[in-house]
């Protein structure tokens, strides 16, 4: 009895340490740190090394920078897909912390996590533009690609889901269940852990996949961005309209059943 009295008071006191609050500024500015400095690692790889050598422009592309910079263009398709991801993430976690009113270790914890990934999209995009020929390496880089975002983005998903239990202390009335905005925040945190995974599965499936396909796909995402906003709304709209004619048709033959009643009656 004792010990299962002090295993329940351990459990208790390890809930309330998670539950207890975080300054939000603090770890969005951390945060913000972290998604700068990957941003810019990014971009040092790629002007490091995927700037032709003038000498070598002169003697093998006939002085033609530009058919010198096409012998790069996986390496510049692997970075612009890559910065994509970064940019859409970072979005994605600004529209989180934006409708949290407050955060709490829990969140700070898994907020840790998500960015340890976040941090490994530099070493994703140089697997994938190093192993840009068609090979079994070529498909090993695209999952390892895919795993990195997986979990940078379910992170995020999980603070989400730890704000939901707590609702009414965490997060903003627009946010919560039946908010105008809550179906969008679930459908724009549920996006890039569905695309990592389908595209995982994708690279299982068909043996053409390539690191071209991929990031053709990161860029493309934006797009579905806003073409999941539009879905949403008119989703939503559909939902309302539809909702709202049922409640007229059950007043009109609640009205109906009562003139019949008091006609009845008079009769």
């Amino acid at each position: 009895g004792e010990r299962d009295e002090e295993e329940h008071r351990s459990l208790e006191t390890f809930t309330f340490y998670l539950s207890e609050p975080l300054s939000k500024e603090r770890v969005e500015a951390f945060s913000d740190g972290v998604y700068a400095i990957v941003a810019t690692l990014l971009i040092l790889d790629i002007c490091e090394d995927n700037v032709p050598d003038p000498g070598e422009v002169k003697e093998k592309f006939h002085d033609s920078l530009l058919e010198a910079l096409s012998e790069y263009g996986p390496n510049y398709l692997a970075y612009f897909g890559s910065f994509v991801t970064i940019g859409l993430l970072w979005f994605v976690h600004h529209s989180l912390f934006l409708y949290l009113t407050k955060a709490t270790r829990l969140m700070g914890l898994l907020n840790i996590l998500s960015l340890a990934f976040i941090g490994g999209l530099p070493l994703a995009y140089q697997l994938t533009s190093e192993f840009a020929e068609r090979s079994h390496n070529e498909i090993e880089a695209i999952q390892v690609s895919c795993v990195i975002t997986f979990f940078a983005s379910i992170f995020q998903f999980a603070i989400w889901t730890t704000a939901l239990l707590h609702e009414r202390e965490t997060l903003h009335p627009f946010a919560r269940y039946g908010g105008k905005e809550h179906a969008f925040m679930f459908a724009k945190l549920a996006l890039y852990p569905c695309v990592s995974l389908g595209a995982f599965f994708l690279t299982c499936l068909l043996s053409e996949f390539s690191t071209a396909i991929f990031h053709l796909m990161q860029i493309v995402i934006p797009f579905a961005f806003l073409a999941l906003r539009i879905f949403v709304r008119i989703s939503l709209a559909i939902i309302k309209s539809v909702m709202s004619l049922s409640r007229r048709k059950v007043v009109l033959l609640e009205e109906e059943e009562a003139c019949l009643s008091s006609g009845e009656t008079l009769s």
